[in-house]
């Protein structure tokens, strides 16, 4: 028997054959990763949730989450709203940070692709902060310190969505890192 040689896309491929395993695994420094994110709060089950894969992700690196509160100020405009974020979500972005953008105008990476920018951001950088925005996106000094912009998907998401996509993403790019296998 033959071991196929194509990914299973319900699982989104990292349950590859060990000769492909091997190819994509890769020494990485432990970078910390840090996800930022405007939120009200995604309740009780989506928490419970997304502390599970922040927890996956904790088997690897160090890994924290900052949720920064939705329009602070209470602001009726939605610029002013983005302003007020912006300049919440910058406190927790440190200058030698590699930050990644979560927005839906931004580029596509495959999980292999995203498993490499963390090895590559990790051997120049301190950490790696993901940074998913409000419900209008993300205010102008968030984008001007942006080092890349990613997407999660064609589909606009709701940003509890994106945490938990991104999340596993995170998970999945750890175990390609270091050759592991991963099934559903």
């Amino acid at each position: 028997t033959t071991t196929p040689t194509t990914r299973c896309m319900a699982t989104g491929g990292n349950n590859m054959d060990d000769t492909r395993r091997r190819q994509h695994a890769r020494a990485a420094r432990a970078v910390p990763l840090k996800l930022v994110m405007v939120s009200k709060g995604g309740g009780s089950g989506m928490d419970s949730v997304c502390k599970e894969w922040g927890d996956k992700v904790g088997r690897y690196t160090s890994f924290s989450e900052i949720v920064v509160k939705s329009n602070p100020k209470n602001a009726k405009a939605p610029l002013d709203q983005l302003s007020h974020e912006a300049e919440r979500v910058m406190k927790h972005l440190d200058a030698s940070d590699y930050v990644v953008l979560m927005d839906e105008r931004g580029e596509a990476l495959s999980s292999e692709q995203l498993s490499t920018l963390i090895a590559d951001a990790g051997n120049t950088h301190n950490a790696i902060s993901f940074v998913i925005g409000g419900p209008f996106g993300h205010g102008e000094p968030v984008i001007a310190r942006a080092d890349r912009k990613l997407k999660l998907s064609a589909f606009v998401m709701n940003h509890q969505v994106a945490r938990l996509v991104l999340l596993e993403q995170m998970y999945r790019a750890w175990t390609i890192l270091k050759g592991e296998p991963y099934h559903h």
